[in-house]
C-alpha cells in the first residue's frame, strides 16, 4: 500500500485540475490587478502549462457578479482543451465544464473504412475499390491515395502518358489540399517530417466531397456536434442482388426474384396495386437517357383517398443503374388553384404522405426556403422523404459550387437539418395552381387542425405560363388555321391589322 500511495498520479482527473485552479487563483503571492480581466501565471512549469485567465462573469444563481478561471492545456494523443472553473464568493455556488479548443478542419474527421466499402470522390473523378479496413483520417486517407498513385508515376509517364497526366493531376489536387510540396531530394525528408499537418494548416483549400459507400453498412465519418452537421449527410439504400452475392448474403445459383411485369403479363399478376382497374401496369419501351441503353418506363394509376387519381412512372436502367421516378395528374385539370399550409409540430407529422406536382412550389418561411414550381419535378414521397431530397440537392450540388468559408450557407444547411428533424416547428406552404398537389390529413374526413386547404383563382400570368390561355376544349372542329376568338392569336392578327390600317 505504501508503494502505491507514493506513486505520482499521472492522469488528474478534471476535478483536481479545477482544484488546482482554485488554489492558484488563491494564491496571495500574486500580483493584484485592477482590471477585471486578471491573467494569473503559475511561476513553476512555466513552460509546460499555459496561463490561467480570470475574468468576471454573471452568477446565474444570485445575479451577482462570480468569477470564471480558463485553463488551456493539451490531453496527450486528444487534442487541445479548455478547463474552465465558475465560483461565486457572494452564494457559493461553483460549477465546471470541459471544452475543446482550436479551430475545426474538416481533414481531422475520423473515418471507419471496412474491406466492403468504396471511396468516391467526385471532384476529382477517383473512386477507390474495396480493400483493406481502415480506422483513419480524412486526410490520412487522401494521403495514402497520392502515396499509392505516385509509385508507379514514373513508369507510366514512359508507357502511358494519358493515364500518367490524369493520375498526375489527381494527385497535384491532393498535394494542393495538404499543402505539400514534391520532394526532389532525399536529404528534405527530416524537414518536411517537421511540417504540421495539414488539419493544422489555417488556410482555404478547395472543397472536395468524400462519399462513403459500404453495402455491407459498417463504415462511417465523424460528424461535428450531431447529426445536424450541415456538411455531413447519410443515405442508406437497399441492396442489389449482386451486392447481396458479394457479401455472401444469397446462393448465387438460387433463382432471383421475378422482374417487374410486362404489359403482356400485367393481367396474370393480380395484387400488385389497388383494386379494380388500379392493378393494371404498363410498361413503356424506351432508351436511357444516362447511357442510351433500351429502358422501360413503368406507369402506374393509383387513387389517392380523398384525392384523385395521379399516374407514377418510374425508370429503372439495368445497364448503368439511372433511377427516376415522377407523378403526374391523371385526373382533368383543375378550374382553380390550391394553397395547403401544414404547420408541423412534431415527427409524427413528417410521416404524411405528400404529392408534390411539378407545376407546385413550396415555402418553409422559417428558414427562408422557397422551391420554385419545376423544382424536382414531381414527387410523391413522405414530407421527411421531400426534405431528405431537398437537403441533398442543395448540400451535394450547390454546396460544391458555394465560396468556401460561407457561414451563412452552412447556417442554412444548418437549420435545413433542423427542420427536416423536427426538432422545432415550422410550416409548409405547398402552393399549386393547377391543384394537382396534396397533402396527407391525419383526420381525414374530418378537418385537420394542423393544416388549411384554400382555393383560389388564377392570375392571367399563371394560366399563360401553363399554357391554358390559348387551350380550346370546345368548337374546335373549325379550320385550325383559323385564329380562335378571344386567343392571343387574334390578339396579335388584330394589333397587326390596325398597324396596316394606319
Amino acid at each position: 500500500m505504501a508503494n502505491q500511495e507514493s506513486k505520482p498520479n499521472l492522469f488528474p482527473t478534471i476535478g483536481q485540475v479545477v482544484h488546482d485552479t482554485h488554489l492558484q487563483g488563491n494564491d496571495s503571492t500574486q500580483p493584484a490587478v485592477e482590471n477585471p480581466l486578471q491573467v494569473v501565471v503559475k511561476e513553476e512549469d512555466e513552460e509546460d502549462e499555459g496561463p490561467v485567465t480570470e475574468i468576471e462573469s454573471l452568477c446565474m444563481n444570485c445575479e451577482q457578479q462570480g468569477k470564471t478561471r480558463l485553463l488551456l492545456t493539451s490531453i496527450p494523443f486528444f487534442r487541445e482543451v479548455v478547463v474552465m472553473s465558475f465560483h461565486c464568493e457572494h452564494c457559493g455556488f461553483s460549477n465546471n465544464e470541459i471544452q475543446t479548443a482550436g479551430t475545426i478542419r474538416h481533414l481531422n474527421r475520423q473515418i471507419v473504412k471496412s474491406e466492403k466499402c468504396t471511396v468516391i470522390i467526385p471532384e476529382w473523378e477517383l473512386t477507390i475499390p474495396p480493400s483493406r479496413g481502415q480506422l483513419t483520417t480524412v486526410e490520412g486517407l487522401i494521403r495514402d491515395i497520392a502515396t499509392d498513385l505516385s509509385l508507379d508515376q514514373p513508369l507510366r509517364q514512359i508507357q502511358n502518358e494519358v493515364a500518367y497526366a490524369k493520375i498526375q493531376g489527381i494527385i497535384d489536387a491532393i498535394k494542393e489540399v495538404l499543402g505539400d510540396v514534391e520532394d526532389e531530394d532525399e536529404n528534405e525528408a527530416e524537414e518536411v517530417k517537421q511540417k504540421p499537418r495539414a488539419a493544422e494548416i489555417d488556410a482555404p483549400m478547395k472543397p472536395f466531397t468524400v462519399i462513403l459507400d459500404d453495402p455491407a453498412g459498417n463504415s462511417f465519418i465523424e460528424f461535428y456536434g450531431s447529426m445536424a452537421d450541415p456538411k455531413w449527410n447519410m443515405r442508406t439504400y437497399h441492396r442489389s442482388r449482386q451486392q447481396n452475392i458479394d457479401l455472401c448474403l444469397i446462393d448465387p445459383n438460387a433463382e432471383p426474384q421475378p422482374e417487374a411485369p410486362t404489359i403482356e403479363n400485367a393481367e396474370e399478376l393480380p395484387g400488385q396495386g389497388l383494386e379494380g382497374e388500379n392493378e393494371e401496369l404498363f410498361v413503356f419501351p424506351g432508351t436511357c437517357s444516362s447511357c442510351g441503353h433500351r429502358c422501360d418506363t413503368l406507369i402506374k394509376k393509383v387513387n389517392i383517398p380523398y384525392f384523385k387519381d395521379v399516374l407514377i412512372m418510374s425508370t429503372n436502367c439495368e445497364a448503368c443503374g439511372y433511377r427516376d421516378n415522377e407523378v403526374k395528374s391523371g385526373s382533368a385539370i383543375s378550374p382553380q388553384g390550391k394553397r395547403i399550409t401544414l404547420k408541423v409540430e412534431d415527427r409524427d407529422d413528417l410521416s404524411r404522405d405528400i404529392l408534390k406536382s411539378e407545376s407546385a412550389g413550396l415555402q418553409i418561411p422559417e428558414i427562408d426556403l422557397v422551391l420554385q414550381p419545376g423544382t424536382l419535378g414531381g414527387r410523391f414521397t413522405t414530407l421527411e422523404g421531400i426534405l431528405d431530397q431537398v437537403y441533398e440537392e442543395l448540400s451535394e450540388k450547390v454546396f460544391s459550387d458555394a465560396k468556401v468559408g460561407d457561414s451563412a450557407f452552412e447556417n442554412f444547411l444548418q437549420r435545413l437539418k433542423q427542420v427536416k428533424t423536427a426538432e422545432q416547428p415550422f410550416t409548409v406552404i405547398l402552393d399549386d395552381p393547377l391543384a394537382n398537389s396534396y397533402i396527407q390529413s391525419l383526420y381525414a374526413p374530418d378537418p385537420d387542425p394542423n393544416m388549411t386547404i384554400e382555393s383560389y383563382d388564377r392570375t392571367w400570368e399563371q394560366n399563360e405560363a401553363l399554357g391554358l390561355n390559348d387551350m380550346k376544349v370546345e368548337g374546335y372542329e373549325g379550320d385550325p388555321n383559323l385564329p380562335q376568338k378571344g386567343s392571343k392569336t387574334e390578339q396579335i392578327a388584330v394589333v397587326k391589322e390596325e398597324v396596316k390600317a394606319s
